[in-house]
């Protein structure tokens, strides 16, 4: 049955990988997209936040379809549906066209993550599901490598629409693949379906603390990471930092390595500390607050190391933010697991939306303003006013921690204070040393 279920996950997660490059591809295409539209970047980035806010406002009907339908017809149908969006894309010559093909994308991708995690939850035991909630995330970033290196050097090769063809091609092997091997469920498992109403399920979620807990931990460390990868990081390295597009595509390798070694570490963390699995929120979120100011703070572009330690910890929030998924298995029955975690992801793609709109809407006030087109001080402005959503996010989690821990407690459950674990630890540790300290000599 392990076999059964990690080749059933195998072909869910190679879809997934499939989605992260549909959703990936514009970003690195930022540049020939603006002379390819003759756009500015509130334009440019009108693209992407169609696309992101497509999938998060279907996430929650995505969501309740999951539970009625399935997984396998989810991950087909969204498929297709991507694959068909970066068709008309290869044709688009103008910004309406440009607009209903990533419209089609994000709607594709809206069902694709949430069906995965709902297969995970299913055919494996609940201690063996955070950690492959995180490896699908970890595998689900070849996606985004694919996006950064290869795709890159097909599109300086061929050209845009020979390059869109063949990501609609692959779209459509993903969606064939996904149908012919995704099962719902372990053989001989009975699986409570979602009733066709929308009411019920989402106030049931709705009502569970863990639910807003894992909100507002997905938006506190995804959203950084969305606005880099999907859209503004590559300008960001090429133009303001005078990166070559080569050196900026290694970057952006080196920040889908960063999830593959964090990816496994926090999964098992997660697994093995349930109760303190904010903490690694709280820290991941407030690394990647300072590595950005010390970026932003720079006279002048920065050293190539404190870029590199920018991608890098960056990258960790990806990880870090599938902790929220965890909030959402532990906090919801599994007939309402697809709607919960759609809420869950929901919340954090809403935070980056309007993140990616914002800075683009802040570079062009800049420009304005007399600074160069998405230039560093440029920029400075646009990454610095995220500050904002980075503050709501953390106090959100914060709160939410608080009424999630007297939910516990009113069922027995007492999380204790961190440094009351920490004094605990350090007293078994010196008293163990002391029952291995040899006596004094006999004599």
């Amino acid at each position: 049955m392990r076999q059964r279920a990690t080749a059933v996950w195998g072909v869910a997660v190679a879809a997934y990988v499939v989605a992260v490059l549909h959703r990936t591809s514009f970003g690195v295409v930022g540049v020939e997209a603006v002379d390819r539209f003759s756009v500015t970047a509130t334009v440019l980035a009108s693209f992407v936040v169609a696309q992101v806010a497509v999938y998060a406002a279907l996430q929650v009907p995505m969501g309740l379809l999951l539970d009625r339908f399935g997984s396998r017809a989810l991950l087909a149908g969204g498929g297709t549906v991507m694959a068909v969006g970066q068709l008309l894309l290869a044709g688009a010559d103008d910004v309406p066209g440009a607009l209903v093909a990533r419209v089609l994308v994000g709607a594709g991708d809206a069902a694709t993550f949430i069906s995965v995690l709902r297969l995970v939850a299913l055919w494996f035991p609940p201690h063996r599901a955070p950690l492959f909630t995180q490896l699908t995330g970890l595998v689900g970033q070849l996606g985004q490598l694919a996006a950064a290196v290869p795709l890159v050097a097909v599109l300086h090769l061929a050209g845009w629409a020979p390059t869109f063809v063949g990501l609609a091609a692959v779209g459509v092997v993903a969606a064939v693949g996904a149908w012919a091997g995704v099962r719902d469920a372990p053989p001989g498992s009975h699986v409570v379906r979602g009733t066709a109403g929308l009411d019920m399920p989402l106030r049931a979620v709705a009502r569970e603390p863990g639910t807003w807990l894992g909100v507002w931990t997905h938006a506190a460390t995804q959203f950084p990471q969305t606005v880099f990868v999907l859209l503004w990081g590559f300008p960001f390295l090429t133009v303001a930092q005078g990166l070559r597009p080569t050196q900026a595509g290694a970057l952006l390798a080196l920040n889908v390595a960063a999830v593959v070694v964090t990816g496994p570490v926090i999964g098992v963390l997660t697994g093995r500390h349930p109760l303190r699995r904010s903490w690694m929120v709280l820290t991941t979120a407030s690394a990647v607050l300072g590595v950005w100011v010390a970026v932003l703070v720079q006279p002048g572009p920065s050293p190539l190391w404190l870029l590199v330690l920018l991608v890098l910890v960056t990258g960790v929030g990806g990880p870090a933010s599938a902790i929220g998924f965890d909030y959402a298995r532990t906090a919801n029955p599994a007939h309402r697991l697809g709607t919960a975690t759609a809420v869950v992801n929901a919340g954090g793609f809403t935070m980056a939306v309007l993140s990616l709109l914002v800075v683009g809407v802040v570079l062009d006030l800049a420009a304005g303003a007399g600074a160069a087109p998405l230039s560093l001080d440029a920029f400075r402005w646009g990454f610095g006013v995220l500050g904002l959503p980075w503050l709501l996010a953390v106090v959100g989690v914060l709160v939410s921690r608080a009424r999630t821990r007297a939910l516990l407690r009113s069922d027995g459950v007492v999380v204790p204070p961190l440094r009351e674990v920490l004094e605990r630890r350090r007293e078994r540790r010196a008293t163990t040393a002391g029952r291995r300290r040899p006596g004094p000599p006999e004599g």
